[in-house]
Parts: C-alpha cells; sequence; structure tokens
C-alpha cells in the first residue's frame, strides 16, 4: 500500500513540475519597440488580402482595406514553445461604425490557411477572447472574458499571449496556453489536441468580428520570449 501511494504522489508530483515548467520562468530572445525604420521592416506580412502597413516614429500601424476582416503580421522569431507580448492601440482614424467590434490581436503557431492560437481584444467592449483557429477557419473559443482592463482609442492596451507544451508526466504533449490583458491573467487553458497547429510563426493582427474596411492600429514594444531551460 505505501509502495503504491508514494508512486501516485510521485507521479502528481511529476505532473505537477511538467505543468509548472510551462507556466515558469522564460527568457526574452527577441524585442523590437518599433522605434525605426529599420526594425518595422523586420515586421513581414503573414495574412490579409487588403492591408497596409506603415509607421510613426514609435509604431508599427496596420490599416485594413476593403474586403478584408483581419490583417496578421509576423515577427522574425519561428518555434513552436513561445511567448509574445506587445502592447496595441486601436486609432482614432478607425470609422466609427467598426470601432465597437474591432479587435486587437496576438497570434502563435500561425501556419497554413490561417490556424493558429490566437489572443483578441475588443477595447471599447473591454472583451477578450483565446481562440484556436483551424486550418478551415474554424473557430474554437477556449475562453472568453469580459470586464478587462482594455483600453478606448489611441490608449495603450498591455497583451501578452504564451503556449508552451507539456514534456512531461501524463499531460505530455499538451498545450498549456496562458493569456494576459494588463498585469491580469485572464485565461490559463490546457489543450490536448496542439498537434493539429503545425504553424511556428508569432506576431500580431487588427481586425473586426464584422465589417474591418478602415480599422487602424498600431503595436510597438514587441517581446518574444522562450521557455528558461534552467
Amino acid at each position: 500500500m505505501r509502495l503504491r501511494i508514494a508512486a501516485a504522489l510521485l507521479a502528481a508530483a511529476t505532473a505537477s513540475l511538467a505543468i509548472a515548467a510551462s507556466a515558469g520562468a522564460v527568457i526574452g530572445i527577441y524585442r523590437n519597440d518599433m522605434g525605426s525604420e529599420g526594425q518595422r521592416a523586420q515586421i513581414a506580412k503573414l495574412s490579409g488580402e487588403r492591408c497596409r502597413a506603415g509607421g510613426s516614429d514609435q509604431a508599427f500601424r496596420i490599416f485594413v482595406g476593403k474586403g478584408t476582416r483581419e490583417c496578421a503580421y509576423r515577427t522574425s522569431v519561428i518555434g513552436r514553445d513561445l511567448e509574445i507580448a506587445a502592447v496595441g492601440r486601436l486609432l482614432q482614424g478607425t470609422p466609427k461604425g467598426v470601432r465597437q467590434k474591432a479587435f486587437l490581436a496576438l497570434n502563435l503557431r500561425a501556419g497554413e490557411a490561417g490556424a493558429r492560437y490566437q489572443l483578441a481584444v475588443f477595447p471599447l467592449q473591454r472583451k477578450a477572447q483565446l481562440r484556436k483557429i483551424d486550418t478551415d477557419g474554424r473557430i474554437d473559443y477556449l475562453h472568453i472574458e469580459r470586464g478587462v482592463e482594455a483600453r478606448g482609442i489611441n490608449r495603450a492596451n498591455e497583451l501578452r499571449l504564451r503556449a508552451f507544451n507539456v514534456t512531461k508526466g501524463k499531460d505530455r504533449g499538451d498545450c498549456q496556453i496562458f493569456a494576459w490583458v494588463g498585469n491580469r491573467l485572464i485565461a490559463k487553458v490546457s489543450d490536448p489536441a496542439s498537434g493539429l497547429l503545425q504553424g511556428r510563426t508569432s506576431g500580431f493582427s487588427l481586425g473586426s468580428a464584422g465589417r474591418a474596411k478602415g480599422a487602424l492600429g498600431s503595436f510597438d514594444e514587441v517581446v518574444v520570449r522562450v521557455p528558461d531551460p534552467a
């Protein structure tokens, strides 16, 4: 009996350590404050039919054109287990009819046909959605949070998204996904079907749940991190 109890405790401890590792220390490997033309040039378009990128002295700007619901851009960092953070703003140039449904988003494991994990924040609704989007465009809402610390037109929204696979224990292979808005952890989700997302790009996007034509937003202070191997 003692051996069985000890084995059960050991298994539980191993699983806990594996989960803790996915939620633990991280190391920054890429930083881009978008403060120069050279830094903004490091960002490449990922998807979106009619999208225009530009810049100010301090941010990477995105303009969504006709017939387009979302414009996504990627960093130069490729990898499976990543955390991305950025400051996003929905700008005043966005038409009033678009503002309410417009969202700022972070993306991880983005790849074929727009499949990815996504944290989408609607500044004027103070709502956040943690989504898993598959290759046929179907959206699985992993978590929806209302009353988040989202801020309105021209104001800074601090976003962070993490997707680390568990490497040990009974949950090995599952993806632990964490999402923050401001300093608040708004979602912690385990996805046992993480293997369905084969993409490895990281980035951000601007879009709308409805018509997005004319949406204008910006991103800066982009940081990408990986798990601390220590």
